[in-house]
């Protein structure tokens, strides 16, 4: 007889099977036979006990032990990484602006009427509902990729142009082995169909947004995957379809992007590429004549061949009679944003250069030299230095489950790369090089009369790549009434430029409307 030895958790879970004696006679089993047998057994029993399981206290006191060494850092540790300059910027139901020294804070609805504050939330929560609508992309389904799946399928970079077909390519089923393979996928806002020849009992669904394959040959099934047709069906300028494809219990989710491609708009800088055919000065005047003639004169010192756009709406507008000079006349008093807005509409160039009109020209303000800038970067627009100062802010976005926080910090945040002299940033002083183009995308609101600046950073954000260079800049003029030729003149000047209250409480009432913000606050 042999006594076959098993492993001990073997034994606990088939006692049965622990030992195995084999009789050499069929009809009984002899004395000899017993004893051996219960050999076997105390044996087994005593290898169970020195081998046994580990007790249930074991058990807990090893868990515990894994418990006790899966834990987080403390707050204090790890707040730091999701704060950038002192601003926790991760999304939350609550955002606030924490009062600090040298810090203003604006609590937005401070400055709405209260009798109107209930309706006003309703329609900015309304409008907003639509905003999203139509920006899907804003708010993108989660898709998490789960472990081990034997499908395999594109992650990214699927589009198609409305309307239009494509082969959805890298879908794949490996590495199962089943007596009948059966796929399935799923589509909402296109259909499916698959470019190989066979039968409908293989491949059901064709032309629907459910497409089932049956077959038990895994070489066929793959051969029709590699063939899978996708339709957009739905014309929208951009979508995401979030396709499922299952396999028995392994499912996966792929997006299916519906892009509508957009015609390239090109500025023709000319064979020689000169600066004059590249940039347009633009400027907005108001009553101050005599500042706009000094700007003018510097600018004809360096660049005498290009144009120059000025938006004026003053109350008696006098003649500018320069040569590559456009001069526009608008309604009295309409306002700094709506003048900007109407230069930069009429400039052809790639470039518009924007200058305030008691600006002065130097041998440093080398406009060359910004255009370098954006010719050798993605940026959309850098500004330089008035007096030796960039004035460039960065703008930190706190999203909040009902509206949001903006926090103006001044400073900027990296060195911009291959331009030692230049920094990435949010915003810049009122002396920039921008892309007409993307400038016209952002637009300047003209709503916002007075003072405004800032404001055009704030409608940009997320869609503006702005840069700030301290070695390019430009003069201001002296700011003296006594040499003015007309003090009176300043005198109503500063009337229209300075932010009254009523201003201020209408600039932050429309902030709080249109750009959903809860609290501003400024350092």
């Amino acid at each position: 007889m042999a006594c076959e030895w098993l492993s001990p958790y073997s034994w606990a879970s088939y006692p049965a099977r622990a030992f195995s004696c084999k009789w050499l006679r069929r009809s009984y089993c002899s004395m000899r036979n017993v004893s051996i047998l219960v050999l076997c057994i105390i044996s087994t029993f005593l290898g169970s006990m020195y081998f046994k399981k580990p007790t249930e206290n074991q058990t807990k006191g090893k868990i515990s032990e894994a418990q006790s060494a899966m834990k987080l850092l403390s707050p204090e540790n790890y707040k730091s990484l999701f704060t950038y300059n002192g601003i926790w910027l991760v999304p939350k139901n609550q955002c606030t602006c924490a009062s600090a020294k040298h810090v203003e804070i604006y609590q937005m609805e401070d400055y709405v009427d209260k009798k109107d504050i209930a309706s006003l939330r309703a329609r900015r929560q309304r409008e907003f509902e639509h905003y999203q609508k139509r920006y899907p992309s804003m708010t993108p389904d989660l898709v998490i990729a789960k472990a081990n799946l034997p499908l395999s399928f594109p992650i990214q970079g699927v589009e198609v142009m409305p309307l239009c077909t494509i082969v959805i390519p890298g879908l794949r089923v490996q590495g199962l082995e089943e007596e009948k393979y059966k796929v399935i996928l799923q589509a909402s806002l296109g259909t499916l169909n698959t470019l190989a020849d066979v039968s409908e009992d293989t491949v059901d669904g064709r032309g629907q947004k459910e497409l089932t394959i049956s077959t038990s040959d895994l070489e066929l099934l793959n051969f029709i995957l590699d063939h899978i047709t996708y339709t957009s069906a739905v014309y929208q300028l951009h979508a995401v379809d979030l396709m499922t494809f299952r396999s028995r219990q392994h499912v996966a989710r792929f997006p299916v992007i519906t892009r509508q491609p957009s015609l390239p708009k090109l500025f023709d800088p000319g064979a020689d590429r000169k600066i004059s055919s590249l940039v347009t000065i633009t400027t907005k005047t108001f009553l101050r004549y005599h500042k706009l003639r000094r700007l003018i004169a510097s600018i004809r010192q360096y660049y005498p061949d290009i144009k120059i756009i000025v938006a004026d709406d003053s109350r008696d507008p006098e003649k500018i009679e320069e040569a590559n000079v456009e001069h526009y006349i608008m309604p009295f008093g309409k306002g700094w944003f709506a003048g900007r807005n109407l230069a930069i509409s009429q400039v052809t160039t790639k470039y518009y250069l924007w200058v305030d009109d008691d600006y002065l020209f130097t041998e440093n303000t080398r406009i060359d030299k910004l255009v370098d800038v954006l010719e050798g970067t993605n940026l959309d627009m850098v500004g330089g230095s008035v007096g030796g100062n960039t004035f460039s802010f960065q703008l930190l976005y706190e999203q909040g489950g009902d509206s949001g926080c903006l926090h103006l910090k001044y400073g900027s945040f990296h060195e911009l790369a291959g331009f030692p002299h230049c920094m990435v940033t949010n915003g810049v002083v009122n002396f920039f090089l921008a892309h007409t183009d993307k400038s016209r995308q952002v637009g300047y609101d003209p709503a916002l009369q007075r003072v405004a600046h800032s404001e055009f950073f704030m409608d940009g954000l997320g869609i503006l790549l702005v840069g700030s260079c301290s070695d390019v800049s430009i003069g201001h003029q002296e700011r003296n009434p006594s040499s003015d030729p007309d003090p009176k003149v300043e005198n109503e000047y500063r009337k229209f430029r300075a932010n009254t209250p009523a201003q201020v409480q209408f600039k932050l009432a429309l902030h709080y409307f249109k750009n959903r913000l809860k609290c501003y606050s400024k350092r």
